[in-house]
């Protein structure tokens, strides 16, 4: 008992210096460090005519810096929009011009040579305008509302061109926001990263080690030990200031990484070792992804060391986020390839059809090619092929990163998923549909790659595109998959969000080898089962009845088998003949019966 309590003292000890360490530092901007992050001259030169306050001026923390930098970016785009847009007063000239009488046909090139200025910024305007407004000339116009209608809407991608193109757009803003707070960054952890990367993650993993490891002496098997009872998991304070914890560190970490610049200093000794580069905010996330995993993974081989399948299950996880998603990816980069987790599956992997990606693969060479073909090929064969034989759970707990986190991170959690007939009608309708949306906006993605065309179905495929990235990739599947496990359970993201969850389940409810069979003379209807399914199942209802568990969400985790006193449970991977029956016992053998009504347990 001396040993956890004097390992929880130095996990609380690393944990506090971690949290502290985020506002142990100040903010002093050079134009060294400005041109270093800028990838063009007349960027620097464009910034550097706004920026002499920033320059000039050491600011206490990430907040006030944050705020001049976008002070700086606003100022210097509406200088430059100014410069190379088109303004209000022309487009009213534009309108005047076009409507002496109704109908009318738009005349572009009339247009285009109104347009005041001279020299570059006149020659940009008119080819940008001839761009984004060329699909309105000669177009007939009944009313002055529609002309002004078409026109405001062209105008719009004008604008946007000129920020991409002479000014900074929002995603080059979001970028140089964190690289320039990053570089600008001073302090105790600038200057000493390595020994802030014991002190915080050092503590934190000798202390996690220390309370965990002792645990072995105790008997095998599961106990319960209160779990009801305990704040940390009942959705008492302790684990609503856990969810509120995580929560606010997605938002930050997907939003607002300049705010974590120092947590990401600490990681570029390691970043610079696997990859040669400087650490981003992805990552620190990737190493704090795969030491949660590795740890808490520790704590599963513990708690189910009774369990031959779980062992195995637990070991896999471990290996496949901390090769295949975390180290062999920077080691690619090292090599000067394509960053590339060789387990990530379209649709969870919602960019592998992205134009960049599909570019950046296929100008890669041969091992590119392979890269889009490996993506390719396990979305159409080895998704059905595997869970033909397998069931989901080859992929949804033994491979996956966010099933791996689930089932290590999440464990403690696993109680609270939510068993009702309710939950389940709402999980169907919402996994089915970030499916449908992922489909959807792949669609969009592929059209815009083949076509150039930005529109489908009446639709803006970057719209869909940025929509979904917003949506799902990072509030579903990041704020509220993993910073709801203290509130909602461990498996929030799979159970109601996961778009390749929703395929593989698919796969399994119709056309898979595996099944969880029951023999239901055995059942004492103790709860266990029920209690620990993660997917929310009520796994005791179809125990009692001695009914096979088919069922979409599934993800043969096995740990209902495992908590199981009796051997209830059992994992089959058998012929499809017969997975929708009822076990019965009979002696010493339990047979098959054909269930007449599916639905009954659809």
């Amino acid at each position: 008992m001396s040993i956890q309590k004097l390992g929880l003292s130095a996990f609380i000890l690393g944990f506090a210096i971690f949290n502290i360490s985020i506002f142990w530092t100040s903010y002093q901007l050079t134009p060294e460090m400005l041109r270093q992050q800028l990838s063009k001259e007349v960027d620097f030169v464009n910034l550097k005519e706004n920026a002499t306050v920033l320059l000039t001026q050491e600011y206490q923390n990430s907040f006030s810096f944050v705020a001049g930098l976008h002070k700086l970016f606003d100022k210097t785009n509406n200088r430059l929009t100014k410069q190379y847009g088109i303004s209000q007063e022309e487009v009213s000239q534009v309108i005047k011009s076009q409507t002496e009488s109704f109908p009318l046909t738009f005349n572009l090139s009339q247009v285009v040579e109104s347009l005041s200025g001279e020299g570059e910024a006149l020659v940009f305007r008119q080819k940008v305008l001839r761009d984004y407004a060329g699909w309105m000339d000669g177009r007939e116009y009944a009313n002055n509302e529609a002309l002004e209608q078409d026109f405001s809407n062209a105008l719009k991608g004008v604008q946007l061109e000129v920020l991409k193109t002479k000014g900074f757009d929002e995603y080059q803003i979001k970028t140089l926001m964190f690289a320039l707070t990053k570089a600008a960054a001073k302090g105790p952890v600038k200057s000493h990263p390595v020994l802030f990367l014991w002190l915080t993650y050092g503590l934190c993993l000798l202390g996690a080690m220390m309370y965990l490891l002792p645990k072995s002496k105790e008997l095998p098997g599961i106990k319960n030990n209160r779990i009801f009872q305990r704040s940390m998991t009942n959705r008492g304070w302790l684990g609503i200031l856990t969810g509120t914890y995580l929560i606010a560190f997605y938002i930050v970490l997907y939003f607002y990484p300049e705010h974590m610049s120092n947590w990401i200093v600490m990681v570029d000794p390691l970043s610079e070792v696997l990859s040669g580069n400087p650490a981003s905010q992805w990552f620190l996330y990737g190493y704090i992804y795969t030491l949660a995993i590795l740890v808490m993974g520790v704590r599963m081989l513990i708690k189910y060391r009774h369990s031959r399948y779980q062992l195995l299950r637990t070991f896999s996880v471990m290996f496949f986020q901390t090769a295949f998603a975390f180290l062999i990816p920077e080691i690619l980069v090292r090599l000067n390839q394509p960053y590339y987790d060789f387990k990530n599956i379209w649709p969870l992997d919602y960019d592998f059809f992205d134009a960049w990606h599909i570019n950046q693969l296929s100008s890669a060479g041969g091992i590119g090619i392979f890269m889009l073909a490996w993506g390719v090929t396990l979305i159409v064969l080895g998704v059905p092929v595997f869970v033909y034989f397998f069931g989901k759970r080859w992929y949804c707990s033994w491979v996956c990163g966010c099933g791996g986190l689930a089932e290590t991170l999440g464990d403690p959690y696993r109680q609270l998923s939510d068993k009702s007939l309710k939950a389940w009608k709402v999980e169907r309708w919402m996994i089915h549909g970030v499916l449908g949306f992922a489909i959807l906006m792949t669609l969009g993605v592929l059209y815009t790659y083949f076509t150039g065309s930005y529109q489908l179905f009446g639709l803006s495929t970057g719209t869909l595109r940025s929509t979904y990235g917003f949506m799902i990739g990072s509030v579903f599947s990041g704020v509220v998959g993993t910073g709801f496990y203290p509130l909602m359970g461990n498996r929030v993201w799979c159970r109601f969000g996961c778009p390749l969850a929703a395929y593989l389940g698919f796969v399994q409810r119709f056309k898979s080898r595996f099944r969880i069979t029951t023999n239901g003379g055995q059942c004492i209807s103790c709860g266990n089962c029920s209690t620990y399914c993660e997917m929310g199942i009520d796994v005791r209802w179809y125990a009692q009845r001695g009914q096979n568990i088919i069922r979409s969400s599934c993800v043969g985790c096995g740990v209902c088998s495992s908590v199981c006193p009796r051997g209830v449970l059992n994992l089959e991977v058998r012929s499809e003949e017969g997975r929708f029956g009822k076990a019965v016992l009979i002696g010493n053998n339990s047979v098959e019966l054909a269930e007449s009504q599916k639905s009954v347990i659809n």
